[in-house]
């Protein structure tokens, strides 16, 4: 018990873990991350680059001018002496200036101190005025500098000019540092917000995922699932709450066709108990009273054998695993109007007009009709006029109407309500055979083809029964 109940509480942790909101938040996170990350790539790249051209177009352009000066007018290192008036025409900001003397020895040191090589020496013994050399990241106590050394010409020493950029990179990394920071606090954000955002797409996902659970742990189809919304969660609470309430329908409609199947066949079943047991003593009957006991077995076997058929046929009427097709109405009820005048003997007239074509299922609907024409036949026996077949073409949003007229005794007021009902038999109809599920078959038929059915008293006497066809709708039940 302990290792099953360990079992399934982690199964729940992980279909927690691993749960639409979880997947939605982690996702926008992830791509969030993935985008800011790009984006904090970039500009940083971008950033630094124009920082660095920036400093070294400054760079060249000191030293272009200090090119330019040596050579326009004829300087001495005290002309750059740190005492100098003007020195500061070459020392623009975050720019060192040391002065070499003609033996490359300093004669005015930088602050800091700048570094001299044997190039920088030979540079302050050139004849030439403005010879240039210049040293990339070079080490001035904890900083980098970039250092070039112009020469004043004629061996008169030479001119150093510092570029400090490691402060440059010390902003550059502290930029980078604050990117980072920035993308990180985006990221989380990202993340709460998509689980903000999850828990709110997913609010009722989550409510119609516990009402599906409760259905199956429960067994229980009537529980209410809250709709709201005109997205597509909407539609799906919507559609849910229909297919519970047709669910529901059909568990109920299946439980009264039970109930009623059971109450029905009670009766015959109970006569077929009393006239077996009277079979064990047939040699003590009359002649007469055998016949009349082998003829009520007969009846009550055929009797049984129709009700089970139709229940059969009222079953096979609920479910759609008869193909849909094209099917002409007005050619089933030529047919079944041909089978009725074999069996019965009655004339039995097909008026048909309009488009009778519509998408359906020909056995259905065939049923449908069969039976209407047999009960006509059966209430209107011995009638001398036509049982009649009208079939419409669509005049009520498209629907093809089927009606069979009679001249029979026709239906009181209070049974025309009533008599698409299983099982349901007036009380003048009820000495007559059949169990009352014809109508009721044809009713399932009507539905489950987009129609309904219909029944009144025919002008003149008689009754008229049919239904509407309006092409294959939801399934019944």
């Amino acid at each position: 018990m302990a290792l099953g109940r360990a079992g399934r509480l982690l199964a729940r942790r992980r279909l927690r873990l691993v749960s639409l909101r979880t997947t939605f938040a982690v996702s926008f996170a992830a791509v969030t991350a993935a985008v800011t990350v790009l984006v904090g790539i970039l500009s940083y790249g971008a950033a630094a680059r124009l920082v660095r051209v920036d400093q070294q177009s400054v760079f060249n352009e000191v030293v272009q001018d200090l090119q330019g000066e040596v050579r326009e007018q004829v300087m001495d290192p005290e002309d750059f002496s740190s005492s100098a008036p003007g020195h500061d025409l070459v020392r623009p900001a975050r720019t060192d200036v040391q002065v070499l003397g003609p033996d490359g020895s300093v004669v005015d040191k930088g602050s800091p101190g700048l570094p001299v090589t044997d190039g920088d020496r030979e540079i302050a013994t050139a004849p030439k005025a403005g010879q240039l050399a210049v040293h990339e990241e070079v080490d001035v106590g904890n900083d980098v500098y970039r250092i070039a050394t112009v020469a004043l010409g004629g061996g008169r020493g030479a001119v150093q000019v510092a570029q400090e950029f490691s402060d440059t990179e010390d902003l550059l990394r502290a930029l980078q540092q604050r990117t980072l920071l920035l993308m990180a606090a985006v990221v989380v954000g990202a993340g709460l917000f998509g689980w903000w955002l999850a828990r709110r797409i997913t609010r009722r996902l989550v409510i119609l995922t516990g009402a599906a659970e409760a259905v199956a742990r429960t067994r229980r189809l009537g529980i209410d699932v809250p709709v709201a919304g005109n997205d597509e969660v909407g539609r799906l609470g919507r559609a849910f709450d229909r297919m519970l309430g047709r669910l529901a329908q059909s568990e109920e409609d299946q439980r009264r066709l039970v109930q009623d199947a059971g109450h029905e066949l009670r009766t015959p079943l109970t006569s077929l108990r009393t006239n077996i047991s009277l079979l064990r003593r047939i040699d003590e009957l009359p002649p007469e009273a055998r016949e009349e006991l082998v003829a009520d077995l007969g009846q009550e076997a055929r009797e049984l054998t129709d009700l089970v058929n139709e229940l059969v046929d009222l079953a096979a009427g609920q479910s759609d695993t008869e193909p849909v097709q094209r099917v002409d109405v007005a050619e089933l009820a030529e047919d079944v109007a041909g089978a009725a005048r074999r069996r019965t003997g009655r004339r039995v007239l097909v008026r048909a007009g309009g488009d009778t074509t519509t998408e359906g299922r020909a056995q259905m609907l065939t049923r449908a009709l069969t039976n209407l024409v047999e009960n006509a036949a059966k209430f209107d026996r011995g009638g001398s006029e036509p049982i009649e077949i009208s079939v419409a073409g669509p005049a009520r949003r498209g629907a093809i109407k089927v009606e069979v007229l009679d001249r029979g005794p026709g239906i009181t007021e209070g049974d025309l309500l009533r008599v698409f009902d299983r099982f349901y038999r007036a009380p003048d109809a009820r000495a007559l055979p059949g169990s009352g599920l014809g109508l009721s078959i044809v009713r399932e038929v009507a539905i489950a083809h987009g129609g309904a059915p219909f029944a009144y008293r025919r002008e003149g006497g008689g009754s008229v029964i049919g239904f509407t066809v309006g092409g294959v709708g939801p399934a019944v039940g």
